[in-house]
Formats: structure tokens, C-alpha cells, sequence
């Protein structure tokens, strides 16, 4: 019988330390985070680069990537700038930044301990959430130029910003 308790004893304290040597994020959370990439209008190319520079990824809108939350270094969490760019629209860069998620801050408290906190969660990166983790920029058309000569206008424009009722009145220019 004594054997028993004993045992009972020693599993409950392999268990509970086997708790406190983990992070609540780490458990609960990724290393990694799915960004949503789209544009108005679509098909814009896409490059991401991280906080160092590199281009981690090159694509076209609509798409999706995977991109890490921290550098794996203590409490590296990861910036990205990705830049939006289609021909015939101003490109737009937008940040992305990281930032402590609720596991990390409630969860260590409740749950994890100053292991989690300080070790575990810090090196994993599962600590942070990448934001925002869905990009939809509306790319604004480019300016058209205008060249005004002895009363005449020559305004240059895609056809596509050209409205239908007025496509009619354009001349072809060869």
C-alpha cells in the first residue's frame, strides 16, 4: 500500500514538472503563421522581405504563405515589409509586425511559470502572432499625364480606367 502512495507521489511530480519545463504558447500555439495576400485589382505581384532585407517570398495576388514568427534567437520575434506592385497602380508596402499572444501572457501566468516565460516560449517564437494576417490593398491608379498644346489635350490612360460609356469618344493613336 505504502508503495502505491509512493508511486502515485512520484508520477503526480514527474507530471507537474514535465508542465512547468514547457511554455503554454508552445504547447497551445505555432512556430509558424498562415498571412492571407490579395489585391484590388488582383494578379499584383507580391514580394515579402524580413527584417533583414531578404526576400522571403515572390508571388501574385490572390495567395497565401507560411511565414516564421520569430529569427530562433531569444525573444527574436520576426517583422516582414511586403510590397504590392502592379503596373499602371501606385505600389503599396505594408509592415508585419509580431506581437505576444495570450497564451504567452495569461497562459505563463496561470499555467506555465518563469520557464515558459523567460526559456521556452522566447526561443520557440510560438509566443508571438504576426498582424496583421490578412492583406488586401486597394492599389490606387497612376496619375495620367496631361500635355496641354494651342488648345488641344492629350490625356494617356490604360484602357481598363477608362470608363465603357466613354471608350467610344477615344482616338486611336498610331
Amino acid at each position: 500500500m505504502q508503495k502505491k502512495v509512493l508511486a502515485t507521489v512520484f508520477c503526480s511530480l514527474v507530471g507537474i514538472s514535465g508542465l512547468l519545463v514547457t511554455g503554454c504558447a508552445t504547447i497551445v500555439g505555432r512556430s509558424d503563421q498562415l498571412i492571407s495576400l490579395n489585391s484590388q485589382p488582383s494578379s499584383a505581384t507580391v514580394t515579402i522581405t524580413d527584417e533583414k532585407g531578404t526576400a522571403v517570398m515572390t508571388g501574385t495576388t490572390p495567395t497565401t504563405v507560411t511565414l516564421k514568427k520569430s529569427d530562433g534567437s531569444w525573444f527574436g520575434g520576426k517583422t516582414y515589409l511586403v510590397k504590392v506592385a502592379k503596373e499602371g497602380y501606385e505600389t503599396q508596402t505594408i509592415q508585419i509586425n509580431h506581437q505576444p499572444n495570450g497564451w504567452y501572457i495569461a497562459g505563463n501566468l496561470i499555467f506555465g511559470g518563469l520557464i515558459g516565460w523567460f526559456i521556452v516560449d522566447p526561443l520557440s517564437g510560438a509566443m508571438y502572432n504576426l498582424t496583421p494576417d490578412q492583406i488586401n490593398p486597394s492599389l490606387t491608379p497612376l496619375k495620367t499625364s496631361e500635355n496641354k498644346a494651342e488648345g488641344q489635350t492629350l490625356t494617356i490612360a490604360l484602357l481598363q480606367d477608362v470608363p465603357p460609356e466613354l471608350r467610344s469618344k477615344m482616338t486611336r493613336i498610331k
